[in-house]
């Protein structure tokens, strides 16, 4: 019985781990997140190791993949990621490979799509006013809006931006979102206007509240700069819960500075961690967190759900699911 050398470069727990192993009395799973450390820490006998395992290995699992991945695994056909982006693995040499790629897409979905909620009710209600004002001590009426009649404008009409429709439908919001594909009737469930991306502008001028929810590829590099904010009313707010590079960081400071919008809601940046002299720390109507929006407590086990189910398929020659476009990026 041929066996499937598997790696995982990420830590799981033992319950996962069980579950991928009952899949097939093929699988051989073998752990290499502490000889990746080490490995990147300079430890060449942890590098010879890994080395070792990766010229045999057929699938790898896991949050990263270590470098030089194609040379080093000559065998590799299959690599499922733990995340949905996939851009920080996509160099040119993954693109050309034969390499298969699948993600988790999906599962942020309900996690993500709440988080954008909250901070959507956070920037109208003027929650970090009122968080101000109480380290202050500080009683003093402000005037807070409502959600309802509201125009959501999403950006990228995948799992998390139908989710967020959805959500933003419930609160009674109006909605208008982009994809890359739209039909003759230019709408979608859950969306009141659906537009290409080359009407992004339009998009963006009809919004009150902007959601960033698309995938970071060649295309779309910075889709919002400097003349995209500008085409935001000063009344809209804009949220990024996808990628930081998404968004010309240092136009975005200038717009908030300058009161061109009302304010953002940030889970992404450019730079991780947000480095301690971005003046994005100091505006008032900005709102950070750090890349947390996606979290979920059973992470692992949602992921290891995707992984289990594309194990089966892979097993049995069947099309896996979530496979990434290496051109596209997603």
């Amino acid at each position: 019985m041929k066996k499937i050398n598997l790696l995982v470069t990420t830590a799981l727990n033992e319950a996962s781990r069980q579950r991928i192993v009952a899949v097939s009395r093929r699988i051989k799973l073998t752990d290499v997140v502490q000889l990746a450390q080490a490995a990147q820490k300079g430890d060449a006998v942890a590098k010879e190791q890994l080395d070792a395992l990766l010229a045999e290995a057929e699938v790898i699992y896991g949050f990263r993949l270590p470098e030089n991945i194609i040379a080093r695994a000559p065998k590799l056909k299959w690599f499922q990621t733990m995340s949905a982006g996939v851009d920080r693995f996509l160099d040119e040499d993954f693109k050309r490979s034969p390499v298969v790629m699948t993600s988790v897409s999906g599962i942020h979905a309900t996690p993500i799509g709440e988080f954008v909620l909250g901070l959507m009710l956070m920037l109208a209600k003027q929650v970090p006013l009122a968080f101000r004002q109480k380290q202050q001590k500080l009683w003093k009426s402000y005037l807070a809006t409502e959600l309802r009649g509201k125009t959501a404008g999403i950006v990228g009409l995948g799992n998390i931006g139908r989710e967020v429709a959805r959500l933003a439908k419930a609160f009674g919001m109006r909605v208008v979102a982009t994809r890359r594909s739209v039909g003759k009737s230019k709408r979608a469930r859950y969306v009141d206007r659906l537009y290409s991306r080359e009407h992004l502008r339009r998009l963006l001028a009809d919004s009150d509240f902007v959601v960033l929810t698309l995938p970071l590829t060649r295309e779309t590099q910075r889709i919002i700069g400097e003349a995209e904010l500008r085409s935001l009313k000063p009344t809209a707010y804009l949220i990024n819960v996808a990628r930081g590079n998404l968004i010309d960081e240092a136009a975005l400071v200038r717009a908030l500075q300058e009161c061109r919008i009302a304010g953002a809601g940030l889970d992404v940046f450019a730079t991780e961690p947000l480095p301690a002299d971005s003046p994005l720390w100091e505006l008032p109507n900005v709102i950070i967190s750090p890349h947390i929006a996606g979290g979920m407590a059973d992470y692992v086990d949602r992921a290891t759900d995707v992984f289990v189910e594309n194990l089966r398929r892979y097993l049995s020659s069947k099309r896996l699911i979530n496979v990434v476009n290496k051109e596209r990026g997603y």
